[in-house]
C-alpha cells in the first residue's frame, strides 16, 4: 500500500490539490447537463402548471370573494332599504294610531257631553214634573186646610169647591207674589 501512494504521489506532483481531475469535470458536466435536461424538460414545467394552476385558483378565490363582498353590500344595502321603510311605516301607523286615538277619545268627549245633556235634561224634566206634582198636591192641601181655617173661623162650610178653588188660587197667588216681591 505505500508503494501505491507514493506512485500516486510522484504522479500527483505537478497536479493541483484544489482543482479536480479532467475526467472528474468532464463527467461532472455530463451528469450536470442530464440533471439540468430533466429538470428543464420534466420538472420545470410540471412546477409551472402547479404554479399556473394555483394563481388561477387564488385569482378565482378573490373573484369569488370580490363577488361575495358585492352580493354582500347588495344585501346590506337592500336591508337598509327596508328598515328604513319598515321604520317609515311604523312611524305612519304610530301616526295613523295617534289620530285614531285623538277621533276615538273626541268621539267619547262628544258621546259624554250628549250623555251628560240628556241626563241634565231628563232629570230637569224629572225635577219638573215632581215639582208640579209637588205643587198640585201642596195646592190641593194648603186648599183643603185653608177651608177647613176659613170654616172655621168664619163659623160655616164652604162646600161650594168653586168658590173655595178660587179663594185657595187667590191665596197662593198672594203668597207667590210676596215672597217674589222678597226676593
Amino acid at each position: 500500500m505505500n508503494n501505491a501512494v507514493f506512485v500516486a504521489a510522484e504522479e500527483g506532483a505537478n497536479l493541483n490539490p484544489l482543482f479536480p481531475a479532467t475526467y472528474d469535470i468532464v463527467w461532472s458536466a455530463v451528469v450536470f447537463a442530464i440533471i439540468l435536461v430533466a429538470f428543464w424538460k420534466v420538472f420545470l414545467p410540471k412546477m409551472q402548471t402547479m404554479l399556473d394552476a394555483r394563481a388561477e385558483a387564488i385569482e378565482g378565490n378573490i373573484a369569488k370573494a370580490d363577488e361575495a363582498q358585492a352580493k354582500a353590500e347588495a344585501a346590506l344595502q337592500e336591508y337598509t332599504a327596508q328598515l328604513a321603510s319598515a321604520r317609515q311605516e311604523a312611524g305612519e301607523i304610530r301616526e295613523s294610531a295617534r289620530l285614531d286615538a285623538n277621533k276615538i277619545v273626541a268621539k267619547a268627549k262628544e258621546d259624554a257631553v250628549t250623555e251628560q245633556a240628556r241626563i241634565t235634561h231628563a232629570a230637569q224634566a224629572q225635577i219638573e214634573a215632581e215639582r208640579q206634582s209637588a205643587v198640585v198636591s201642596l195646592r190641593k192641601d194648603v186648599g183643603s186646610l185653608a177651608i177647613d181655617l176659613a170654616s172655621s173661623v168664619v163659623g160655616e162650610t164652604l162646600t161650594d169647591d168653586q168658590k173655595a178653588s178660587a179663594l185657595v188660587d187667590r191665596f197662593l197667588a198672594d203668597l207667590e207674589a210676596s215672597e217674589k216681591a222678597a226676593q
